[in-house]
């Protein structure tokens, strides 16, 4: 079940279309996605490096920097803990080449998913001591490592946190929020209360490269130089799934442009190994293929080999390593596969299908991949969903959400059942004892406010549109908008009642719905739908008969009639682009 809306955002910028060189629609879209004055939209359509933010308004980056600084002056040896998903190995990546760059002793540690966990833990800042390390800096973690941090320090290291996620806190008895972090010599994460850095969206490797950018500035180093890790920042962004605006889309706008012309030895492989070679290179790309590849070393093997392809300028060492991960991402497919329709039997098999909260506990579960069958979950039932499983530490799992329900928030309220967790509103991952699974699972589901109307999926249309207005150039001028991703969705639209003059199945696998649809001007307009063909034709068979959907298979007259949500495409093929509609929703 789902219900449509139709966005209705006031249009203070439709004044403004001339100046801005874009249709009255586009300003309409703009609106929607919250840009509502001249200069943010003038941002939005033209993002350059000089609309970022100083990144001295972060707080402790000055701090930050100043003791990097120190430490690199003194020759002290520097390590850098980084995460094993991709902005973890991106975040290692930009820091160790920046501080390289500075002269630094540095090099770099990676916790291993399986047998570490996440983050910075007591074996790491052990193994450090006695390598003579002085100074810890972490990356896209450290912010929730309140004992092992207290470790460090006992330890006389000088640790600095680098981080993105939310800060953990506990509740007095009135309710009031006690926010706690770590006790480190500079603690750098946009989400702590006090730091008032404008974008609180960016991830990991957005917090990474803002201290580069300071640390070179003080140490004289062209900022241009600073600005060329923006391609390796925006692998990270899209990968992370942050919204891309604001800052964001600058990095993610400006490193495509970057990527697609890439030097980097390990990149250029790994886009020739996954057969990307010839294409331009969009956010898809990043968030499909390049990136799962990158991912695929921290889940099944070690994610030190992600960050050696995008180290090695060696051409054999490269193609050798992106040929490894492109298999290793091949079988996380396959695992994935197989996990999602196991845990889709134990939710169908069981009262957990009741229940607003999906907690599933299935010990032989690959821990690498519980957040991503988990997000395959919640895209399947619009269901907040928590997948857990055996590990060598206990029980461990992933969570992803909907808008409408904070994992993080929540899971503090469940605190004490829990050996560790962390995240932020929409992911999150923890950590408890096999005994604890039945009682978070019970509580979860009895704390939540959601509702029936909460757990309906939503559809927002960005607007109604006659088919007959809609043309290549339409099309072409919504590639302004572009890269899509979450925050910038790709714009939807919607008109009612509309006329199938012919439909065909498409396809090597028959997969693909090809329709006629019919303006009111009797224009045809080309359609393709990448759903499920057998339940639309059932639908079509419900509602309009046999006969009907035979008609229209055959392109005869037919009484089919449809409300459809689409996306407006340009169709590139042999040379020719034509207008295009991608079919994502019918009534």
């Amino acid at each position: 079940m789902e219900k449509w809306f139709i966005r209705n955002t006031k249009n203070f910028l439709e004044k403004n279309s001339k100046s801005l060189g874009i249709s009255n629609l586009l300003c309409k879209l703009l609106a929607n996605r919250g840009i509502t004055t001249f200069d943010s939209a003038m941002s939005f359509i033209k993002p350059e490096f000089d609309q970022l933010h100083d990144p001295r308004l972060m707080k402790d980056i000055e701090k930050g920097a100043s003791i990097i600084i120190d430490k690199i002056e003194k020759g002290k040896k520097i390590r850098i803990i980084g995460d094993y998903d991709v902005d973890g190995v991106i975040s290692t990546f930009l820091l160790y080449k920046a501080l390289i760059r500075c002269n630094a002793v540095v090099d770099y540690d990676i916790p291993h998913r399986i047998l570490d966990g996440y983050g910075i833990n007591i074996d790491i800042i052990k193994k450090a001591k006695n390598e003579g390390v002085d100074t810890l800096i972490t990356c896209d973690n450290g912010i929730s490592a309140i004992e092992q941090i207290d470790y460090a320090k006992d330890l006389g290291l000088t640790v600095i946190i680098t981080d993105h996620h939310e800060v953990a806190f506990s509740e007095d008895i009135e309710g009031n929020r006690i926010y706690k972090t770590p006790n480190a010599d500079a603690v750098i994460d946009i989400k702590q209360m006090d730091c008032n850095y404008p974008c609180k969206t960016l991830c990991g490797a957005g917090v990474a490269f803002k201290l580069v950018q300071v640390i070179f500035e003080e140490m004289n180093i062209p900022k241009e130089e600073a600005f060329s890790f923006v391609e390796y920042v925006a692998i990270a962004t899209v990968c992370d799934v942050v919204d891309l605006i604001e800052e964001n889309r600058i990095f993610v706008k400006k490193g495509l442009e970057m990527i697609n012309n890439t030097q980097n030895m390990g990149l250029k492989a790994l886009i020739k190994q996954t057969g990307i070679e010839d294409k331009n290179i969009n956010v898809y790309y990043l968030g499909f293929i390049i990136g799962p590849c990158i991912n695929a070393s921290g889940r099944l093997d070690s994610a030190k080999m992600g960050l050696r392809l995008l180290l090695t300028d060696n051409i054999t060492e490269a193609s050798e390593i992106a040929l490894e991960l492109h298999k290793l991402n091949t079988e996380r497919k396959e695992m994935t596969i197989k996990g999602v329709d196991e845990i889709v039997q134990i939710i169908e098999g069981s009262n957990i299908r009741n229940d607003k909260v999906f907690i599933v506990y299935k010990p032989n579960i690959h821990e690498s991949i519980a957040g991503i069958i988990a997000g395959k979950i919640r895209e399947r039932y619009n269901v907040p969903t928590i997948v857990l499983t055996d590990s060598e530490q206990g029980v461990k799992g992933s969570g992803r959400s909907i808008e409408e329900y904070n994992m993080f928030e929540e899971l503090s309220h469940c605190n004490e059942l829990l050996k560790r967790f962390g995240g932020h509103e929409m992911a999150a991952g923890l950590s408890l004892e096999a005994m604890n699974v039945d009682a978070l699972r019970e509580r979860m589901n009895r704390l939540t406010t959601l509702t029936e109307e909460d757990l309906t999926r939503k559809i927002r249309v960005d607007g109604l549109i006659s088919l007959d207005k809609i043309n290549l150039a339409l099309a072409e001028e919504l590639t302004i908008l572009e890269p899509y991703g979450k925050g910038n969705a790709k714009p939807l639209f919607a008109e009612k009642d509309i006329s199938i003059s012919r439909s065909s199945i498409l396809g090597a696998k028959k997969n693909v719905l090809k329709l006629k649809l019919l303006t009111e001007s009797n224009k045809q307009l080309d359609c393709v739908y990448f759903g499920d063909i057998n339940s639309f034709e059932v639908y079509i068979i419900e509602k309009f008969g046999q006969s009907e959907l035979d008609k229209m298979h055959n392109g005869l007259k037919n009484n089919v009639k449809l409300d459809m949500i689409f996306t407006i495409e340009v169709n590139e093929y042999n040379g020719n682009r034509t207008v295009q509609l991608i079919l994502q929703s019918y009534r």
